[in-house]
């Protein structure tokens, strides 16, 4: 198996979702994350003669799972999700659990429990393919609102993805980073690479080409959510440098709630 086997379709979908389709090239199976509608999850895979045979949920929310059940009864695919019985993911077929694998064809994805956005959140993550599929965790320069989990799971969990390697190419659900960059910048002013990303990323917007696909690297590079030990952004918090990680991360969430972009 090489990098190369597993292709990735990003299908965006609603106002700001993306859905994304792997289709392993070695053996034909395919599954799709967070499907919120079914038509154009159908129409590409018309368009490319696939056939599905999974659908992986990161949550329960319904701009994850809209299309469960309306894609199982057109394709007969069986549903992969965390159970939960105050989270319930529609036509589950196999609940999963930290470190459980599942196998598309020749591919392998392992599973990692990454509560805070709710509190039974998970992702999928292929080492081979440097590839994680984090849901509603972890945004281009964000993270994901605090929706039935806490901010000290949240902060847990990105602390988990942070430590995944850094050349891992990161599928957030939203298209949110511009908005995300606008408060990234208020609170880490002086980051040149921040401010770098930024220009770029208001330029594709412009042009209306995505941002997502992130490279971890990056993240950990610009994104204030993780980068809760950086001494500039206490500094322009106006926080003493033994502040705990978590309390920081817990000032920075509250502040992205009430942000505004002018």
């Amino acid at each position: 198996m090489t990098p190369s086997s597993l292709d990735i379709i990003q299908i965006p979908v609603l106002r700001d979702n993306y859905v994304y389709l792997l289709h392993d090239q070695a053996t034909g199976s395919t599954a799709v994350v967070d499907p919120a509608v079914k038509e154009p999850v159908l129409s590409v895979l018309s368009e490319r003669g696939l056939r599905l045979n999974f659908i992986l949920n990161t949550h329960y929310h319904g701009d994850h799972v809209g299309a469960n059940v309306a894609l199982k009864a057109a394709t007969g695919c069986l549903i992969i999700g965390k159970a939960a019985a105050d989270e319930t993911i529609p036509g589950l077929d196999r609940a999963v659990l930290e470190g459980d694998l599942v196998t598309l064809g020749a591919s392998t994805l392992k599973v990692l429990e990454v509560p805070g956005h709710t509190r039974h959140h998970i992702a999928f993550w292929s080492e081979a393919h440097a590839a994680v599929f984090v849901g509603d965790t972890l945004f281009a320069l964000g993270c994901g609102r605090l929706l039935g989990g806490s901010a000290l799971a949240l902060f847990q969990s990105l602390k988990k993805l942070k430590d995944l390697p850094p050349e891992t190419d990161v599928y957030c659900a939203h298209e949110y980073t511009q908005s995300n960059g606008a408060f990234a910048l208020s609170v880490d002013p002086s980051n040149e690479a921040l401010k770098i990303r930024m220009k770029s990323v208001i330029e594709a917007r412009r042009h209306d080409l995505p941002t997502v696909p992130s490279r971890l690297s990056l993240e950990c590079a610009t994104n204030p959510f993780l980068r809760t030990d950086d001494l500039l952004i206490r500094a322009s918090l106006g926080v003493r440098d033994e502040v705990p990680e978590e309390d920081i991360f817990s000032l920075l969430r509250g502040m992205k709630d009430k942000f505004q972009v002018v």
